[in-house]
């Protein structure tokens, strides 16, 4: 990867832009209808959004307001825990669909696999949203459909009666965080990995060990963050709502980190925490 339009190819054979700009607790209103817009500005092409953020209405805005065309734009949403089955899912979606403002979406997402909500069927409300989801691609709503925060094992339930491969899994993936069974099981079924969190939620710029890196290459933490996370073939989603923050998150092409300091960063387990597990969650 080279620069922020360059793209990996999904399992589908569609593409997906590098480096996506998150847009999680970025609150609705003028806030993210800007950073959204400054994102665009600064050279994104790829937005992330979800239900559960709140903020669908300004992304769309934002987009709308940056003046760049919508089939130069890569736009992921999420479906939420308090929805579940195939007619509920259709209609999830295209409420979503509308408060962006789109005809299409590129990429929509199962945000979490085992919901408070369904603990006790969930491989069934899996299995109907995606049969949804997979009706979706085929009427021309969706190009690309994944899945985020699922582990192995709901990938397998999932695959039971999928027709379609999910074409990512979006996890947390960040110094102090890279779970190599999950990461291993999704490349060798070619399932591109984006990174959530990929600043571990700001409590990065805390650890001494990343900052003597960013010394080292001259770099910000959050630089050092985002390359490593492309040197490991992941697809990260840095967030930020400060318009210089935005612009410097995109700077990670001039430099590359040695297979040493690489090696240095995956040994800094639990540096920033851990996710929630996604079988015990209350949500």
């Amino acid at each position: 990867m080279n620069q922020l339009t360059d793209c990996y190819t999904l399992n589908d054979g569609t593409k997906i832009p590098c480096i996506g700009f998150g847009t999680w607790q970025a609150k609705e209103g003028d806030i993210a209808v800007t950073a959204v817009r400054t994102a665009l500005e600064a050279g994104y092409r790829h937005i992330d959004t979800a239900a559960c953020y709140g903020n669908e209405d300004s992304v769309g805005k934002g987009i709308r307001e940056s003046g760049v065309p919508r089939e130069d734009i890569y736009i992921t949403t999420k479906l939420w825990n308090t929805v579940r089955g195939y007619n509920e899912t259709i209609e999830a979606f295209h409420e979503s669909r509308n408060k962006l403002g789109l005809e299409y979406l590129d990429l929509y997402l199962i945000h979490w696999p085992n919901p408070a909500n369904f603990r006790d069927r969930w491989e069934w409300a899996n299995a109907e949203s995606w049969r949804a989801m997979e009706d979706l691609v085929k009427q021309g709503y969706i190009r690309s459909i994944g899945v985020s925060n699922f582990r192995p094992h709901h990938l397998e339930a999932l695959a039971k009666t999928a027709n379609t491969r999910p074409a990512v899994n979006q996890i947390r993936l960040c110094p102090g965080e890279v779970p190599l069974t999950n990461v291993n099981y999704c490349r060798e079924r070619d399932i591109l990995l984006e990174a959530y969190s990929p600043l571990g939620t700001g409590k990065i710029f805390s650890v001494p060990e990343m900052t003597e890196l960013a010394d080292k290459y001259g770099k910000t933490v959050a630089q050092i963050c985002i390359r490593f996370s492309l040197q490991m073939g992941f697809l990260p989603l840095p967030k930020s709502v400060t318009p210089e923050r935005i612009a410097d998150n995109t700077k990670v092409f001039d430099f590359e980190l040695s297979k040493e300091d690489v090696e240095r960063i995956l040994a800094l387990e639990g540096i920033v925490g851990y996710s929630h597990n996604p079988d015990l969650t209350n949500f």
